[in-house]
């Protein structure tokens, strides 16, 4: 299920835009200001994020400068505001797209699933990443080993999705650190050799001498196929 974390500080928009998420079969968290939508981003990984600009304790364009700083998640500005250098400058900050408001449900949601598919792997070939030891559905967000799901936690999926998406990649401790667990975190490397350990245990065929999941010491971690 699509993940929505919708923002905003006009309780009667929050609730119908959970109602009608919710209908739809998202799944939906909300935040009133930006501090608790930067937590709640952090904690829960959304898919995308529906943004109001008017926040009661700071603009909405400052949350997607700090979203951008750990997170590449599809950000929808929702905003009565219609000036279009305030437009520009939320598109400048790292906003996907801009709905003025008010506004037509039905026009919401198409430009949610626009962005939702935007951020999807472009074809079915790079959706699935193959090993000789797992594989990696990363649309499907599903793990499979030896013909069977792997269950992983949410914050071991997200962890293995950076690292795949990289492409062979290196990724850095500290990007990794901020994407997986959010910007306040870029300095607990420890979190970074539990949450490996545990995804080595789960998906290598030597966890001890890994093959696909490699570190890199003091620098960070690549996935090779």
């Amino acid at each position: 299920m699509t993940r929505v974390l919708v923002v905003d500080d006009d309780p009667a928009i929050v609730r119908a835009l959970v109602i009608n998420l919710k209908a739809r079969s998202y799944e939906v968290d909300s935040a009133h200001d930006g501090a608790g939508a930067l937590r709640v981003a952090a904690a829960h990984h959304p898919d995308v994020v529906v943004l109001d600009l008017g926040l009661p304790d700071m603009d909405g364009v400052e949350v997607i400068r700090q979203l951008r700083g750990w997170s590449r998640v599809p950000v929808l500005v929702l905003s009565a505001r219609h000036a279009s250098d305030e437009k520009v400058q939320a598109l400048d900050a790292g906003a996907d797209d801009y709905v003025t408001k008010p506004f037509g449900m039905d026009e919401l949601l198409a430009r949610l699933r626009a962005a939702v598919r935007r951020a999807e792997p472009a074809d079915g070939g790079d959706a699935v990443v193959e090993t000789d030891a797992f594989t990696v559905d990363l649309a499907a967000k599903k793990v499979n080993r030896d013909g069977r799901d792997v269950r992983l936690t949410p914050t071991e999926w997200h962890l293995l999705e950076v690292l795949v998406r990289a492409g062979g990649r290196l990724v850095a401790q500290k990007q990794l650190l901020r994407e997986v667990w959010g910007p306040s975190y870029g300095t607990e490397t420890n979190y970074l050799r539990v949450y490996m350990a545990q995804l080595r245990r789960k998906l290598e065929a030597d966890p001890s001498h890994p093959r696909h999941l490699i570190t890199e010491p003091g620098m960070g971690y690549r996935f090779e196929r």
